[in-house]
Order: structure tokens, then C-alpha cells, then sequence
């Protein structure tokens, strides 16, 4: 009963990381467009966002949330190897890593300064990463 119980635990974790993922991917989304420029539409922005170069930084977060959105649709429950992985993963991106993506984290780590917005999202997701045995 105990294993059933982590491992519902583990799918718990991961669904409140991959929310908070979520969040600091939209609050870095919105900073990148305001030093973008006018975007027009929303379909424009979503555009700009999936294909410009301006962008194309964020595709590391955005393929790491689909992954996770992928294996939380699986029926099987997450076992805390795979939590680990993600958050290694995760940590890869915005830290703490000496071996992680170092051109990600310089963008990162840049507009980590930009805004209370990012902060606060960054602080939720170490948040969540820190209950993830590591």
C-alpha cells in the first residue's frame, strides 16, 4: 500500500510542478515579447513564440513541459525515478547545475531580473523541485 501511495504522491508532485512550469513559462513568454516588440494577433503571437529565433530559447522549457504533460496522460503512475529525471532535467535549464544548458540559463538567469513576475514563479517551481527527492 505504501508503494501505491508514493507513487500517487509522485503523480501529485508532478502535476503541481508541471502547473507551476506552466506559469514561469508564460511569465518568461511575456517578458521576451515585450522586448520583442508588437506581435498583433494572438494566433501572430503564438507564431512568433513556436518559430522566430527571438523565441527559440524557450522550446528547451516548452518540449520538457509536453513531456511531462505526456507521461502525467499515461495511466501508470509516476515512479520517483521519473520525477528525479524531470527534475534534473528541469534543473539543467534554470538551476542550480554546474553541467546544465549554459546558453538556457544565461538567457534564463538575464530575465530572471526583469520582473517580480518571473521571480515569484521561479521560486514556486524550486519550490516544488525541493520536494522531489533528489
Amino acid at each position: 500500500m505504501a508503494s501505491a501511495d508514493n507513487e500517487l504522491a509522485n503523480n501529485a508532485k508532478l502535476t503541481a510542478l508541471a502547473r507551476a512550469l506552466r506559469d514561469l513559462h508564460k511569465q518568461l513568454i511575456h517578458v521576451e515579447t515585450q522586448y520583442f516588440g508588437a506581435v498583433g494577433s494572438a494566433l501572430e503571437h503564438l507564431q512568433l513564440v513556436a518559430n522566430h529565433p527571438h523565441f527559440a530559447w524557450l522550446q528547451k522549457l516548452s518540449g520538457l513541459m509536453a513531456q511531462m504533460d505526456e507521461r502525467l496522460d499515461e495511466p501508470e503512475p509516476v515512479t520517483l525515478a521519473e520525477a528525479r529525471t524531470f527534475r534534473k532535467a528541469i534543473e539543467a535549464l534554470i538551476g542550480p547545475s554546474e553541467t546544465g544548458d549554459m546558453a538556457f540559463v544565461a538567457k534564463y538567469n538575464a530575465l530572471l531580473h526583469d520582473g517580480t513576475d518571473i521571480v515569484m514563479a521561479h521560486g514556486a517551481v524550486r519550490k516544488l523541485l525541493a520536494g522531489i527527492d533528489g
